[in-house]
């Protein structure tokens, strides 16, 4: 299960220590412009050693793009990549060789596949989204000649919340500051928490908001390849994803259906639209036109530099205080992945939307 996507599709492979990570994008129709700039800036935006709250490892994370491109242009064969790793630091995690982090996948896969690679954890380990980032800024390329706009950002961490909903921002400002949050006072609060953190050794989780905007009617396949379904595997596919909800969410259930029901009426241009949209933009698991938003619940990352409790491959109670870089809270480097995952969803669920038909360029 390395592949995600029905029309347009992922294929990802490499570990964390290994020589490279790589993938495969098919489905990606021919002749769209390809803006190596615009995909060399999604992967900055989600590489390690980008601030003073992530991760020290200093990875370029240059793409190379050995396939499926010709004189600029994608020509509607398999775009294979590679990116390289050159910052690894192998030797930090040998204590970890016949010890299990607490939370981690170390002793899941151990368990499953007999063998796992200790050196910060394998293909477990999150390095693999780079891959899918460079396929998420191959579908925006698609997306946005189609008018369609993916913004996510951090609207929680810890218990530090950002007051209000997404209308109430200008999220164009997100990328204003470290911990990628619309406002100011609330992403200082933020970055000051996960300084602590960080310096006690420890890891702290929050919430990623995403808004599509510009998003067509009917997006979205019935029963069980509901849009809203398809987008929470994706997001729960994420390492350290705990929740997802679109939408009104768990707060809806409060209140009822005549509070919550998104009341039709005309658009003023001869369609039709609803008077509020708590409904997420999703109705019947088919895109309906409005916004799409919701929310990605991500946890405090497991590799903790403090020392816990924990046992040997063989069972034997031990202690690990745990070496290595690692980011003390995810959500910062977690934005891009969101929106390049949700990319690759919504252009698969366009493509199959249209699939019965021709498309006109």
């Amino acid at each position: 299960m390395n592949s995600f996507g029905t029309l347009f599709r992922i294929t990802t492979f490499g570990e964390s220590h290994g020589p490279a990570l790589g993938g495969v994008i098919d489905g990606m129709p021919a002749g769209i412009d390809v803006d190596m700039d615009f995909i060399r800036l999604q992967l900055a935006r989600r590489r390690p050693g980008q601030s003073r709250l992530t991760t020290s490892r200093d990875e370029a994370d240059e793409v190379e793009i050995l396939s499926g491109i010709f004189e600029g242009h994608t020509t509607g064969q398999p775009i294979g990549f590679i990116i390289r790793n050159s910052n690894q630091h192998s030797q930090d995690y040998e204590a970890m060789r016949t010890t299990f982090r607490p939370s981690h996948a170390d002793f899941t896969y151990q368990q499953k596949y007999g063998i796992r690679d200790h050196r910060g954890g394998g293909r477990s380990s999150a390095r693999e989204t780079v891959c899918r980032v460079v396929a998420g800024a191959f579908a925006m390329l698609f997306l946005r000649e189609k008018g369609i706009r993916i913004q996510a950002f951090t609207s929680q961490v810890g218990d530090i919340c950002l007051p209000g909903t997404y209308g109430d921002y200008d999220l164009t400002t997100t990328e204003k500051n470290e911990v990628r949050c619309p406002d100011p006072t609330t992403a200082s609060r933020m970055a000051t928490l996960i300084a602590e953190v960080k310096a006690a050794g420890d890891t702290i989780g929050g919430v990623v908001t995403c808004v599509v905007s510009g998003c067509p009617i009917g997006l979205g396949e019935p029963i069980f390849g509901k849009l809203h379904a398809v987008l929470a595997q994706a997001m729960l596919s994420i390492n350290a994803a705990k929740g997802f909800e679109y939408g009104s969410g768990f707060a809806g259930i409060a209140e009822r259906g005549s509070q919550q029901n998104d009341i039709f009426e005309p658009d003023g241009h001869g369609g039709i639209t609803t008077r509020t949209n708590r409904s997420g933009g999703i109705q019947g698991g088919i895109s309906n036109g409005q916004d799409i938003y919701f929310r990605v619940a991500f946890k405090p990352v497991a590799t903790l530099l403090m020392e816990q409790p924990t046992v040997t491959d063989d069972g034997t109670p031990t202690t690990l205080k745990a070496r290595g870089r690692h980011d003390p809270c995810v959500l910062p480097r977690a934005v891009p992945i969101v929106e390049a995952m949700t990319a690759i969803t919504l252009m698969d669920m366009w493509l199959q939307n249209n699939s019965r038909c021709i498309i006109h360029h």
